[in-house]
């Protein structure tokens, strides 16, 4: 059966930015069959049309990085020095564990849908079971064990983290929806020999690396003093970039890193701009990797770094960020950024052969934006309508591999009061913990 969509102001993102103002779109199985302007609509294209009403269509967004176990972190101790250590991770190691990951899981791969977001990297503990729940949810996913030099929710060493990473690759490669990879959590938070070795599995397996790097002041410190080398000069020096890497934040590179990372085609960087912004480490220099030729996506970073995790918060933050940082309303514009969002993204995770345009051939991961509600009116600028004024209720349909999963602004395939019950009684422990941690805190 196909189903289309007729009366849409039509986003392709491809290489050209071909739109049409007024267009259609055929999707059949879960592949985009045929796109076009409306001068040649012909009704026995599909079988069923749905009237997009001037909304705007464009490929499904890529939240290409982001830890969907950490909802219920969410809005604790956001303005508390040192929240990492002070908070999260005391917290990880009491009570995080499969139940609370699986449920919470489902409740921020729900928020993101209703965002419009048809895909997302992910990166920490039980991601067999984040595999599991982002596969029953349908959505598109590039999935990732963390390994930290410490004992985690879920492992004792890095031995035994690595070792839970082999057994999730040999289930998961393959799947068509699902993607493994291996997920170091950054640089300085495991020894040289670890990072040797998570080298050594991702060239044997055949899957990327994600990690955080060039994120912490304390983790520029270390590398000077230890190595006199810069976090990337470091990775570049044990051969990571002979692999697909995708870095996360990459907020205090120099201009040495941005021209190391130009010579690899297989690395990709990920702007977390609401997360970094919020912690005060800084805007990260996208628009020289940019201009290098280095691909960028965007992220949400986990929703307890950035608290939302759609990307219209971030497109327009990375349009007002580095705007004023660099004093050039014309630097980034909106296409530009969309392109970060959509097709940056895709490519960035290497999916840019699967999604991330609008094209003949490739799946049907589509968003429907409505342009009717009062902050879409009027709509000169679709691009500009996305960045500076749509926000995640304005997602009307979304669909993934040629499936609804987005109804008119409601889940298809599950209820969010439900999954939001759920996780609320999944977080007793936790909240009763959170509390007494934050009493000792406020004392300090």
């Amino acid at each position: 059966m196909r189903i289309g969509y007729k009366n849409a102001w039509i986003l392709t993102m491809d290489d050209a930015f071909t739109e049409y103002r007024s267009g259609y779109l055929v999707m059949g199985e879960s592949l985009i069959v045929e796109v076009g302007s409306m001068h040649q609509f012909e009704e026995t294209k599909a079988d069923e049309w749905i009237d997009a009403q001037g909304g705007i269509l464009l490929p499904g967004f890529v939240n290409a990085h982001t830890h969907c176990g950490m909802i219920p972190f969410r809005s604790l101790g956001d303005d508390c020095p040192d929240r990492l250590r002070r908070f999260l991770f005391p917290l990880e190691q009491k009570v995080v564990d499969k139940p609370l990951i699986a449920k919470s899981t489902a409740y921020a791969i729900a928020e993101m849908q209703l965002a419009g977001v048809t895909a997302m990297c992910d990166m920490y503990y039980y991601e067999a079971s984040v595999a599991e729940v982002a596969k029953k949810m349908k959505m598109r996913s590039m999935v990732g064990e963390t390994i930290i030099d410490m004992k985690t929710p879920d492992s004792q060493n890095t031995d035994e983290a690595l070792a839970y990473t082999q057994a999730f690759v040999d289930i998961w490669k393959g799947d068509g929806l699902v993607h493994p990879l291996i997920a170091p959590h950054a640089p300085n938070t495991n020894t040289e020999d670890v990072m040797r070795a998570i080298l050594e599995f991702a060239k044997a397996n055949q899957v990327p690396i994600t990690l955080h790097v060039s994120e912490m002041n304390y983790e520029i410190d270390y590398f000077r003093k230890t190595y006199n080398q810069t976090p990337i000069e470091f990775l570049e020096s044990l051969g990571f970039f002979e692999v697909p890497v995708i870095l996360a934040h990459g907020i205090l590179m120099t201009e040495s890193d941005v021209e190391i990372l130009a010579k690899y085609p297989k690395v990709s960087v990920v702007h977390c701009i609401g997360a970094n912004t919020k912690s005060a480490k800084g805007v990260a220099p996208i628009r020289n990797l940019l201009d290098h030729g280095v691909t960028v996506g965007l992220g949400t970073d986990g929703p307890s770094s950035g608290n939302t995790l759609d990307l219209f918060t971030q497109m327009r933050m990375v349009a007002n960020f580095h705007k004023t940082h660099l004093n050039d309303r014309s630097i980034f514009p909106a296409k530009e950024i969309v392109s970060l969002a959509t097709k940056g993204g895709a490519k960035a995770l290497g999916f840019e052969k699967e999604v991330g345009t609008l094209e003949e051939g490739k799946k049907a991961d589509i968003v429907l934006v409505e342009t009717a509600s009062v902050n879409m009116f009027p709509v000169h600028d679709a691009y500009a309508a996305l960045v500076y004024s749509a926000n995640a209720f304005n997602v009307q349909d979304v669909w993934i591999n040629g499936e609804m999963i987005v109804d008119n602004k409601k889940l298809v395939n599950v209820t969010l009061e439900v999954l939001q019950r759920e996780l609320k009684e999944g977080m007793t422990m936790f909240e009763e913990y959170a509390f007494e941690l934050s009493k000792q805190l406020s004392f300090e």
